[in-house]
C-alpha cells in the first residue's frame, strides 16, 4: 500500500466512523471551533491537536502524532499531523487546514515551481491533451496526487462545517484546458486556472515568483465552485455550536500548577472513556 493508497483507506474510514457516529466530530468541532472566541487564528493550531487526539481515541487501528510546529518549523514539509495505519504499518502525513467556505490552498509550491513552468509554454491557453498529460507527469507538478489535505471548511454565519477532501487524481484526469488569467478581480497577480470538459473550474496555479507571499501563490482551487471534485468526509455539514464552558476551562487552566492539570486530565479521559462506549460499529 503506497501512501497515497493509505490516506484515501484512512479517509475512508475516517467517514465510516463519522457516519456511524456523528456525535464525536460534532463534538470535536463545536471544540475547536469555540476556540475562535479566544482568538480569529487560534482555532487552526488547536485542530491539528484535536483531530490528531480524536485519532487517537477513536480511530482504533490508526494512531497518530502532531508534527506541525515540531519537525515541520523549517518548513520543507506542509504536513501537521503524521498518521500510522497500526495494521500495515504504512504511515504517511497530512496537512490539516481550516478555512472559511470558498478559497483553498492546497499547496504553498514554497519553490515556485508550478506557475513558472506552466509559463514556459509560452500559451495563454493550454488544450493540447498531450500537454496537459506532459504537465501532470512532470518533476514541477510531482507533488500535485501526493499532497494529503484534510480540510475542516467552515461556514461561521451558519454555524456549520464540513471536512471536505480534495480529489486529486479525478482533477487530473477530468482537466481539458488550462487558462491563464491575467491580474484583477481582486487579483494582484496572474494565474493558470483548470477548467474540465464542460468549462467548469477545477483549481488554479496562482503567481509563483519569489516576488509572491505565500498567499499569492501555490495551488489553490474553491470549495464553492469545484464541489464536484470534493468528496465529503463528514457526508456533508455539520452543525456545530459554541462552548462557552471551555473558554472558562481555558481560563481556569491557565492559573493553575501541572497538578492541577493533571487532575482534570483525570476527569477528561473519564468522558472521553464514556463516549467510546456510547460508540456504534
Amino acid at each position: 500500500m503506497t501512501k497515497t493508497e493509505a490516506f484515501k483507506d484512512f479517509v475512508v474510514r475516517f467517514k465510516h466512523l463519522i457516519t456511524k457516529n456523528p456525535h464525536l466530530i460534532k463534538t470535536t468541532l463545536s471544540n475547536i471551533f469555540t476556540m475562535r472566541l479566544i482568538g480569529n487564528k487560534t482555532h487552526g493550531d488547536l485542530a491539528e491537536i484535536g483531530i490528531s487526539e480524536f485519532i487517537n481515541q477513536f480511530m482504533y487501528d490508526f494512531s497518530s502524532v502532531h508534527v506541525g510546529k515540531e519537525l515541520y518549523r523549517a518548513k520543507k514539509h506542509e504536513e501537521d499531523i503524521k498518521i500510522i495505519n497500526e495494521i500495515s504499518k504504512v504511515h504517511f502525513s497530512i496537512s490539516l487546514k481550516a478555512y472559511g467556505d470558498g478559497p483553498l490552498q492546497l499547496s504553498t509550491d514554497k519553490n515556485s515551481t508550478m506557475f513558472p513552468y506552466l509559463k514556459s509554454f509560452k500559451k495563454d491557453t493550454i488544450d493540447d491533451l498531450s500537454i496537459i498529460k506532459t504537465i501532470f507527469g512532470s518533476k514541477e507538478f510531482s507533488e500535485f496526487e501526493n499532497i494529503n489535505v484534510l480540510p475542516l471548511i467552515y461556514d461561521e454565519k451558519n454555524k456549520k462545517c464540513n471536512i471536505m477532501v480534495f480529489d486529486f487524481a479525478k482533477a487530473m484526469t477530468s482537466t481539458r484546458s488550462i487558462i491563464l488569467e491575467s491580474e484583477g478581480k481582486g487579483r494582484k497577480h496572474p494565474t493558470f486556472r483548470f477548467f474540465d470538459s464542460n468549462k467548469n473550474y477545477i483549481c488554479e496555479v496562482r503567481y509563483g515568483d519569489a516576488a509572491a507571499n505565500a498567499l499569492q501563490r501555490g495551488l489553490w482551487t474553491n470549495t464553492k465552485h469545484a464541489t464536484p471534485y470534493f468528496n465529503s468526509a463528514t457526508n456533508g455539514w455539520i452543525d456545530y455550536s459554541d462552548n462557552a464552558i471551555l473558554v472558562k476551562l481555558f481560563s481556569y487552566a491557565l492559573l493553575c500548577t501541572a497538578k492541577g492539570h493533571q487532575e482534570a486530565l483525570t476527569f477528561l479521559a473519564r468522558d472521553i472513556d464514556e463516549q467510546k462506549t456510547n460508540m456504534n460499529g
